[in-house]
């Protein structure tokens, strides 16, 4: 049964687990379950992703209950009018507030402005050699995306040499290498926790928040936080 955190008559929205496919799709044919068909099932009733995160990342997922209401969210997602935040857990210590103005290459090769705006909430230091450090340090942060480029959050965080853990596209292999072993963690420790928008029928300002998914806290306890 998924997590539903937000319902009326037009929304719908779900904490995602880390893993769970958006939608079928033939890039990735080993899958047999969709949070798209999953949640359909569960309340009976034809759903539309408003937007989309990735498959590793756990969190907020929105559907709409009807055409009008996917139209006027999905526009709202286009035009970057919805604030997006979330948590991540990176590779080394992070500065306490950053912004990365850095644009980004899509598949076509045209290049894109990305913006994505961060502050640091923890920090951790674990007795663990890697490579030529004797520690392992690590950072908790949140991420504010102003604008909604593919794997933004994944390739920033990457550009500034702090890689998200469990990112096997945009990370840290010999950090990726040492979670799998050492704590049998392969998730890729990104969370989409907070959503802000206008609901499209009412006008007003909605506010969606999700928990943690489990594998996230267990590594947060693993860090002491």
């Amino acid at each position: 049964m998924l997590e539903i955190i937000y319902r009326d008559e037009h929304l719908i929205a779900i904490n995602k687990p880390h893993g769970l496919l958006v939608h079928r799709s033939p890039i990735a044919a080993d899958a047999s379950e969709f949070a798209l068909q999953l949640l359909r099932d569960q309340i009976g009733q034809k759903v539309n992703p408003t937007h989309r995160i990735d498959r590793k990342t756990g969190g907020i997922l929105l559907f709409a209950l009807n055409k009008t209401a996917e139209i006027a969210m999905q526009q709202q997602f286009m035009e970057n009018q919805v604030r997006k935040k979330y948590l991540a857990i990176v590779r080394g210590h992070t500065p306490d507030q950053e912004e990365i103005d850095y644009p980004l290459r899509k598949e076509n090769g045209t290049l894109q402005d990305a913006f994505t705006q961060y502050t640091t909430l923890k920090r951790a230091e674990l007795d663990i050699a890697l490579g030529k450090h004797p520690t392992s340090r690590y950072s908790l942060v949140e991420a504010v995306p102003t604008t909604g480029r593919m794997h933004q959050l994944r390739k920033h965080f990457s550009h500034i040499f702090h890689p998200i853990i469990g990112d096997r596209t945009h990370g840290c292999n010999k950090q990726n290498k040492l979670f799998k072993e050492t704590w049998d963690m392969e998730t890729m420790l990104l969370h989409a926790s907070h959503l802000e928008f206008t609901h499209p029928v009412t006008g007003e300002t909605a506010q969606i928040d999700a928990g943690l998914q489990p594998e996230f806290k267990r590594v947060m306890q693993i860090m002491g936080w």
